[in-house]
């Protein structure tokens, strides 16, 4: 079974390529769209909107759950963003210090 396209899609995303998963008409999709333009604008990172709608896989992955927000090929934020975590976030994936997507990030003293 192949992958599917949005996935490929995150996989080569580079890393302060963002993107939004949502759907027309979501309340907390434009409001994260409006607290994370800003920092967007800040960074010179491009946003890359997709509508779940236009996608049965999708709907399915994140029906009501929206928006979802990824920061390369990392989730970075769900429902709510958190604009301090998100420069943060967006700042670590400038300064290349995200760890892998693939791994899991390992605690000090692991």
């Amino acid at each position: 079974m192949s992958e599917h396209p949005e996935e490929l899609q995150l996989a080569s995303a580079r890393a302060l390529d963002v993107t939004i998963y949502s759907r027309p008409g979501c309340h907390l999709c434009e409001a994260a769209k409006a607290a994370i333009d800003p920092l967007l604008a800040e960074f010179g990172a491009p946003l890359r909107e997709v509508n779940i709608d236009l996608d049965p896989v999708l709907v399915e992955r994140y029906g009501w759950d929206i928006p979802v927000i990824f920061i390369g090929s990392r989730k970075a934020a769900k429902h709510k963003v958190n604009v301090k975590q998100f420069r943060r976030q967006l700042q670590e994936a400038k300064d290349g210090a995200l760890p892998a997507a693939k791994g899991k990030a390992r605690k000090k003293g692991a």
